[in-house]
């Protein structure tokens, strides 16, 4: 499952690492957007779920992995900057389906906000239109790490917190690669963090109300920092929504265990892959996956 790699020019001010798995000329296309601090590796479990199905678009933000080496850094780049990126590579790869995990939620929304012609579903995942009292703490205790430069530090935070479900093995290789990563993803994340605590989101959510696009929001029943609670309140800002719980998961879903991660691929398949319904602009379904 060798991907077509790419890095791709966005008007003139990025350059973009991207990998296409193509799965039938015919077949939809869907990109994932990472959460903050992470790669296209991160989404490798996912690739193998949505692959034989679709074709998956991945890609690195201009600051992180493999994009970087064709990238300066003379300004950070925000959440709105990251939207209009995400908007170019929708329009390149003539998108159907979106799908973000963790903070690239956010970014996720604002370019739904923009109404893609292409589009039409869209999956958030392990996120929500509030900061609770958790993910607070953790962002709070994360800045000062992030400011600091404290690296190993920081990738013990993770991993104690919206990472404690993960294996062992995932633990380690987090550690060690949030302990690897440079000066200028610690400034860029520190920028993201600052601009939530002291917004908490609202711009996003504002324009969220905008999103024509059916969009469904799934999140770990164990998640405690972004919780099946808190997402439901998304419902007051996304005109057509549904959602999804996996029992038996945190915050990483499909990266935690097996049957989180076959829970997570059949509530993924069954969204993107049903066929276009009538609704009312507010219509809502509510729905929960059992794992296997």
């Amino acid at each position: 499952m060798r991907p077509e790699i790419a890095v791709l020019d966005i008007q003139g001010q990025y350059r973009v690492y991207t990998e296409f798995y193509r799965a039938d000329a015919d077949a939809p296309t869907i990109i994932l957007i990472n959460g903050s601090l992470a790669t296209t590796a991160s989404f490798a479990q996912t690739v193998r779920s949505l692959q034989p199905y679709m074709n998956v678009v991945l890609y690195d933000q201009p600051y992180a992995g493999r994009s970087q080496p064709h990238n300066t850094f003379d300004r950070l780049i925000s959440k709105e900057d990251e939207s209009h990126i995400l908007l170019e590579l929708i329009y390149h790869f003539h998108a159907e389906h979106l799908m973000s995990f963790s903070w690239g939620g956010a970014c996720a929304l604002l370019a739904l906000a923009h109404r893609p012609a292409s589009i039409e579903r869209a999956v958030i995942s392990s996120f929500s239109p509030r900061v609770n009292g958790p993910m607070r703490d953790y962002l709070e205790r994360g800045t000062q790490h992030l400011q600091s430069c404290a690296r190993s530090e920081l990738g013990m935070l993770i991993n104690e917190t919206i990472g404690k479900h993960l294996p062992s093995l995932f633990k380690r290789f987090n550690h060690k690669y949030v302990c690897g990563l440079a000066e200028h993803e610690y400034l860029q994340m520190d920028r993201h963090v600052t601009e939530v605590l002291a917004h908490n989101l609202g711009d996003a959510l504002y324009r969220a109300r905008e999103i024509k696009a059916p969009v469904m929001f799934l999140n770990g029943e164990l998640d405690e920092y972004t919780t099946v609670e808190d997402a439901r309140l998304f419902a007051d800002h996304v005109p057509r929504c549904s959602f999804r719980a996996i029992t038996g998961a945190g915050h990483f879903l499909d990266m935690e265990h097996k049957h989180a991660c076959e829970a997570t691929r059949t509530a993924l398949l069954d969204f993107l892959c049903a066929r276009p319904q009538r609704q009312s602009s507010y219509a809502q379904s509510e729905g929960r996956v059992l794992a296997l």
